[in-house]
């Protein structure tokens, strides 16, 4: 844990869920300058006049929410964790836990903003939707100001804010982290999201080849099949009855939904930390699932909801991204809850990269571990609970 100094007072922080090991803060340079940035404690200027209705999107860690709680803010994000990481952040600093309003991003924003404070996303197609969803509420008056490291402005970061919004310029670096300020034009046009986007898969993969996935922003490989899930999609287990299946990081849910097709009487249960992905999973399975098929759609940290001993195939695609950071903490977390989740005698298969070595991990966890398929880059591997 960290303490973030502001002159809103100092602030312990963590991540989400808090592992002593991690050393990794729940904030970093882009929110400090932000923050600055409101004190009027940067560049010289006056402080903007923030306040109203104010609007925190893509608040990583709760950082920013929880140090602007006295503002009453709305937190939009995609991240369940993200959500977590807040409750958890405003009760350690002995915050009114009502103080920030939580909505996901794919509830009903605000209908007046006045002001906009934007954390620039990984995914410019995850920024691009949200600010077509909140245009509608910015006004003229709007205070609009976003934040990030330098690597994660680019110029057609700058270009979304001032064709959707109006307006953009950016700042100066500081601490290799850029603040964007926008000011708002109500006469620009309105524009839908060009979101969710659709897409018909290979031929080659199986039971889905040919069928059609839908992806709503923000997920992992938005507009193509990702070449591990491909590879993976072609050696899935093969077996048949009523099992009991988890789509483990689900994203857009092709893998469920393949194994849906390939045992219609297996019940399948798709989760994600994304709501976006969790979005995504539902649309694709409803288009493409047997009649009768049962399913269910979870937005969840890892397994934590599912109860023990209760579930027989988990399929997973693990990620190695927390935000920029690389890290196996995700992986990690994954894979113990799949061993609490399985019944005896149940499997965890997964792909991953090879130089991941989730061979080790699984290893250490359940025992055993067994390669199923590789190829240079990926390789599947197949652990059993003993």
């Amino acid at each position: 844990m960290n303490r973030l100094t502001t002159s809103q007072g100092v602030f312990e922080l963590a991540r989400y869920p808090e592992d002593p090991r991690d050393r990794l803060r729940a904030w970093d340079a882009a929110d400090e300058y932000l923050l600055r940035r409101l004190e009027g404690t940067e560049d010289g200027e006056p402080a903007p006049e923030a306040g109203g209705t104010v609007v925190v999107v893509g608040d990583r860690w709760g950082a920013l929410a929880t140090a602007l709680a006295g503002y009453g803010p709305v937190q939009i994000t995609d991240s369940y964790l993200a959500q977590q990481a807040t409750r958890a952040n405003l009760a350690r600093n002995g915050a009114d836990p009502d103080a920030v309003r939580m909505l996901s991003a794919r509830d009903t924003p605000p209908e007046r903003i006045d002001t906009l404070l934007v954390r620039v996303p990984k995914s410019l197609a995850f920024l691009e939707d949200q600010l077509h969803r909140l245009a509608p509420a910015v006004h003229a008056g709007t205070v609009v100001i976003g934040t990030g490291m330098v690597k994660e402005i680019h110029t057609s970061t700058l270009q979304l804010f001032e064709r959707i919004l109006g307006p953009t310029r950016t700042s100066l670096a500081v601490k290799k982290a850029r603040l964007i300020h926008c000011a708002p034009d109500p006469g620009l046009p309105a524009t839908p999201s060009p979101w969710p986007y659709r897409y018909e898969l290979p031929e080659d993969i199986g039971v889905l080849s040919g069928r059609t996935v839908t992806n709503h922003a923000g997920i992992f490989c938005a507009d193509r099949l990702d070449i591990g899930t491909r590879f993976f999609l072609k050696h899935l287990p093969r077996r048949s009855g009523p099992d009991r299946v988890v789509d483990l990081g689900c994203g857009n849910g092709v893998v469920g939904t393949a194994a849906a097709l390939a045992a219609p009487e297996s019940c399948v249960t798709f989760i994600d930390e994304s709501y976006q992905a969790v979005a995504s999973a539902e649309e694709t399975f409803r288009a493409n699932a047997p009649a009768g098929a049962e399913a269910r759609f979870v937005v969840g940290d890892a397994m934590a909801d599912v109860p023990e001993q209760s579930v027989d195939l988990v399929l997973s695609n693990p990620p190695f991204h927390s935000h920029q950071a690389v890290t196996d903490a995700t992986a990690r977390t994954m894979f113990r809850g799949a061993r609490a989740a399985l019944r005896p005698g149940g499997e965890l298969w997964v792909v991953g990269n090879r130089h991941l070595g989730h061979h080790t991990q699984l290893r250490r966890i359940f025992g055993n571990c067994t390669t199923v398929a590789g190829d240079p880059k990926f390789v599947v591997l197949r652990a059993v609970r003993r």
